[in-house]
């Protein structure tokens, strides 16, 4: 019987022993990046992205609006340099804006916004003028406007039409492909030229099912990676919505972790926030590797290769720089360069990773 009990603890234990020898990465934070004019500042920041200029783009959480308390637009799009320097905003005022989500550049330099509050999806070129609208808000002079309800079981989704979206991203055909999001748990897919194909997926924790579908992203083998953050597991299919395999990530945090809040974590807490995928970002180039960050409760940056296996850890909870809370966005133009939304410290870093050799 102690021989039973024992192989039973040393089996429950072996993934946790695994993870053990997972590397923390040296790493610095680029202080005061980027420069912001005088007197401003971002709000929440949601999402970055870097496109192939090297020039970084800010989704934040901050307004030039005004509204009520409880209800105002949150969204403003800023443009910087390759050093940092602002440039300019794009987008301003646009009708779309209410709730800043997520920024995504694709290969030919167009600018893709993901707004939670308005539903939309807008795809700017490079100059900042809108190509394409996708989804379509509430009318505000309707007499049912108001925030969408979180029924349980949700709605049936409805083709075309997004209830708080979170992310797209783009196979090597162009094809459009966006997580929808926080009341759909679905993928929708639309060709390059903006036309309905498809979506997949529908509220649970079933294979194939979402419980927050939150990032996507998708490799050079046109896997589409999607980070499933209720769930707390990164699932991959291929194009056609067809479920491949998914991994978590199970490496916990140092003993005492208490986030930002100041309060420690229940166990069950820390079960829930452990390697949630609250961001994402995949390296260019042909060795790929994944970046996926976690929400406020742990507050870490994992790097992760393509079949799930963590290859490093940076940083942690906190409010000085280095330190994270809530990385919500992520862009990774070269596996030693990594660009965070620090969301709920209003705040851009860039880290520059030194891997040991």
């Amino acid at each position: 019987m102690k021989i039973f009990l024992f192989a039973f603890l040393v089996f429950l234990a072996a993934p946790l022993f695994a993870q053990q020898s997972v590397p923390e990465i040296p790493f610095d934070s680029v202080p005061d990046f980027p420069t912001l004019p005088p007197g401003m500042n971002f709000g929440e920041v949601t999402s970055v992205a870097v496109n192939s200029k090297g020039h970084l783009f800010v989704f934040s959480r901050s307004t030039g609006g005004s509204g009520p308390a409880f209800a105002p637009a949150t969204a403003q799009l800023f443009e910087f340099g390759p050093k940092g320097e602002y440039l300019r905003e794009v987008g301003k005022y646009l009708y779309a804006w209410a709730e800043a989500h997520s920024v995504r550049i694709d290969k030919y330099d167009n600018i893709w916004v993901v707004d939670k509050g308005s539903n939309m999806i807008v795809k700017f070129n490079p100059a900042g003028r809108v190509q394409m609208v996708f989804g379509r808000r509430s009318e505000s002079a309707d007499l049912e406007a108001k925030p969408l309800e979180h029924p349980d079981p949700p709605l049936p989704a409805r083709d075309g039409q997004f209830r708080q979206p979170t992310d797209v991203a783009w196979d090597s055909n162009d094809n459009l492909y966006i997580s929808d999001g926080y009341i759909n748990s679905r993928v929708a897919k639309y060709d390059k030229n903006g036309d309905w194909v498809k979506s997949w997926g529908d509220y649970g924790t079933k294979p194939g099912q979402f419980r927050l579908p939150h990032d996507i992203v998708i490799d050079h083998n046109n896997n589409v990676y999607v980070g499933d953050r209720s769930n707390r597991r990164i699932q991959v299919f291929d194009t056609d919505g067809k479920f491949l395999r998914m991994f978590s990530i199970d490496y916990p945090p140092p003993p005492g972790n208490r986030g930002v809040s100041g309060n420690m974590l229940t166990p069950e807490q820390l079960a829930n926030s452990i390697g949630e995928p609250n961001s994402m970002c995949i390296t260019p180039g042909p060795n790929q590797v994944l970046f996926i960050g976690e929400g406020a409760a742990v507050g870490r940056l994992f790097k992760v290769s393509l079949d799930g296996k963590v290859l490093g850890v940076i940083g942690g909870p906190g409010r000085i720089l280095k330190r994270f809370s809530s990385l919500h966005g992520l862009t990774c133009p070269s596996e030693n360069e990594v660009y965070v939304a620090d969301q709920n410290n209003w705040r851009v870093q860039k880290l520059i990773l030194h891997p040991k050799k």
